[in-house]
Order: structure tokens, then sequence, then C-alpha cells
């Protein structure tokens, strides 16, 4: 497998996380749906996104049946599928934003549309490889099921991210964790994603017992929508994951200002998680 960019997935998500390490602050990933609110403006708020302070983009894939997403990603799959836009889109929207601005970008999706494309896993990698796609996140994909992923990627060049919640076993985590790549992706919380008015008062404890069995970065996401919930982490987690905040914070804007609307909600998350 070849890679168009000079970085591997692994590398550029390694970068990612250093440079806000280094920094003494969280590291902030967004998430967007390709294709929200319509296909024009996706590059734009991508561009956003990191001009507010964004490390770590994630494009979600947009699906007919996203069990893990609450109403408002769900809204925006809807939308995105009814202008056509699939997992092709995606990967086009990534190779521009990678070559552009040299971003770590990473496309959320279930499996369904990667088994799907053109083909199937093996063509999927290949494609992913040579947009610059650094990692994949599949909800609906248990870390046990993920042979016939891991085999297909390298994981060096697209690394696929797990997900564990706070009702993971210690057992689980101690036999799943270790194997772990790129980062871990902690969810604060049990249920669909969605912005909260607060997280769960166990997230640092979950924390903790995911960290006890790795020395990767640690991300929490679902139901973070505000700058208090990511000042809260400082200390606690080394990156958050915001997703529906970031396009309720879009679709309350007027048209020709959603761009600017989310570059100031991403850059005061990234205030907050500064120490």
């Amino acid at each position: 497998m070849t890679i168009s960019t000079a970085l591997t997935g692994s590398a550029r998500i390694a970068r990612a996380f250093a440079r806000a390490r280094d920094a003494n602050r969280l590291a902030i990933a967004v998430y967007l749906t390709v294709g929200y609110p319509d296909r024009a403006a996706t590059a734009g708020l991508l561009r956003a996104a990191l001009d507010g302070g964004a490390d770590v983009l994630e494009l979600g894939v947009p699906f007919s049946d996203p069990l893990a997403d609450g109403a408002t990603v769900q809204r925006a799959s809807e939308t995105a599928l009814r202008q056509g836009v699939g997992l092709a889109d995606c990967l086009a929207e990534a190779s521009t934003i990678v070559r552009e601005r040299d971003a770590t970008v990473l496309l959320m999706g279930y499996a369904n549309p990667f088994f799907r494309h053109r083909g199937g896993l093996a063509g999927f990698a290949t494609d992913a490889a040579q947009a610059g796609v650094a990692g994949i996140i599949v909800p609906d994909l248990p870390s046990e099921e993920s042979a016939e992923f891991d085999s297909a990627l390298d994981p060096e060049v697209v690394t696929r991210i797990d997900l564990y919640a706070p009702t993971t076993p210690d057992a689980r985590l101690a036999r799943l964790v270790p194997r772990a790549r790129g980062f871990i992706y902690c969810v604060s919380l049990t249920g669909v994603t969605g912005a909260r008015r607060g997280l769960g008062a166990d997230v640092a404890e979950f924390v903790a017992r995911v960290r006890r069995h790795t020395s990767l970065p640690i991300a929490v996401g679902f139901g973070i929508s505000a700058p208090e919930h990511v000042a809260s982490l400082r200390g606690v987690a080394d990156a958050v994951i915001v997703g529906s905040a970031a396009l309720d914070a879009v679709s309350a804007a007027p048209a020709d200002g959603r761009p600017d609307a989310l570059r100031g909600f991403v850059a005061a998350l990234a205030a907050a998680g500064r120490a």
C-alpha cells in the first residue's frame, strides 16, 4: 500500500497529540458530517474548525441507520444522504484538507459503507491511504470483531481507533486496550451522541481505569458541548471530541455566518483546554 502524503496516519495522530501535550493543553477533535448542511459547505467548515484550534478533524460518513448517534447527528446524516453524499465524497474532502492544511483527519462511520466501497475493505484501505486519512472510527465494530478490518488496513498507514464505554469491565479493558493503536476513544456516558448539560460523574474514574492498560493518549467524547466540560477534563484526559455541539453551532447560524460561528465555538473550547 502506498500513501501520497509525507506522514503515515499513525504519525499524524501521534504528532497531533504531541503538539497539544507539549503546549500543556487538551487536544481538540471536531466531528462534522460531510455534506451537512450542504455539499458546498463542508470544506469551509473544516477550515473554520482548524482555524478555531482543532487538532484533529473527524469526518462523519453519512449512514441511514446511525445507531450510536443522537438526533443531531441523525438529522445531519439524513440531510447529507438526501444530497447523495457517500464515502467517496468523504475521502475527497479528506484528501483536500490534508493536502491544503496538513491536517490530521479521521473518518467516523458505520461498518457497512466501508464494506461496500469499491474493492471492498482492501479498496477502501488503498483509497483512504492515498487520501491521507490518518484513521477510522467504526462505532458498530467491537474490537473483538475487527480482524477483517485490521487485516485490510495497514495499522501504521490507516489506524483503526477503538471505542470503550464506562460499562466496559476491567477484564475486557485489560485484554483489548493494550492492543489498541493511535489513541483510545473513551465514551463519556452510556447512550447515544448528543450535547449534554453535564458529563457523567464517573468519567475521571473510567479514564483512570483505561489508562492503567495503555500509554496511548486518551480522548473523551459523547456529550461534550461547552467550555466548562473541556475545562473539567484538564488533567484527566488528553483530548476531547466534540460532535453534536459543533453541528448545533453550525445549524444555529445564518448560512453566510456558519464558518465564523464554528470557528468561534471551537476557539472557546480550545481556550478552555489550556492550563
